[in-house]
């Protein structure tokens, strides 16, 4: 059997990508949330809680679980700190992930959905990249929108982020979601050329 075309999803904050997720689940394709996979092994696994502990204080914890708006704050003006966490996290998620292709190793694609995935370096653990980008003015109404937020918090958080033009430079495939058209549309023209691509593969 083929193994899957291994696809991540990418861009900016505000840009789109948690709602390509959802079309392209909705269309029957597994998706892989990093986002989501890594806040579960910070709350649920003991040696990432003990070292994440050690680096950042226990009261980092509260009763709910990590408190994950302390930590941002204190990982997004040190890029020291942010390192540390990336060490402590990424190694278990990538096992994770290598986990999750396995149990769906039938399927002819799937995709990693991640904000930071070129720098994570989880670009190299894909075989194409989609970036999914907007207008900055755009990008910020949307998460102004979603989280509550001030533009200042948003623009610190941008700027933690490799700017969407350099990620376009490596994309394989690059959709504009500011332009009003829908984007299940863009999507489904993507899937039709990764299934000419894989096919000319074979």
């Amino acid at each position: 059997m083929k193994a899957p075309l291994i696809i991540g999803i990418t861009g900016g904050i505000g840009s789109g990508k948690s709602t390509l997720s959802k079309l392209l689940r909705a269309a029957g394709y597994p998706v892989y949330d990093s986002d989501l996979e890594a806040r579960k092994l910070q709350n649920e696994h003991p040696v990432i809680k003990q070292q994440i502990q050690e680096v950042f204080g226990k009261e980092i914890y509260t009763d709910e679980g990590l408190n994950r708006s302390a930590l941002a704050k204190i990982v997004f003006d040190n890029k020291e700190l942010l390192s540390k966490l990336n060490h402590i996290v990424h190694p278990v998620f990538r096992e994770g992930f290598q986990n999750w292709i396995l149990k769906h190793s039938n399927q002819r694609f799937l995709f990693l959905e991640s904000a930071i995935l070129f720098e994570n370096g989880l670009n190299k653990q894909v075989d194409k990249v989609i970036v999914i980008t907007a207008s900055q003015e755009v990008r910020i109404r949307r998460v102004i929108k979603r989280d509550n937020i001030s533009v200042e918090q948003i623009l610190a958080r941008m700027a933690n982020q490799i700017p969407e033009e350099e990620k376009i430079k490596h994309a394989d495939f690059v959709i504009y979601s500011d332009d009003n058209k829908p984007l299940i549309n863009k999507m489904y023209v993507i899937l039709e050329q990764l299934t000419v691509d894989s096919s000319s593969k074979k």
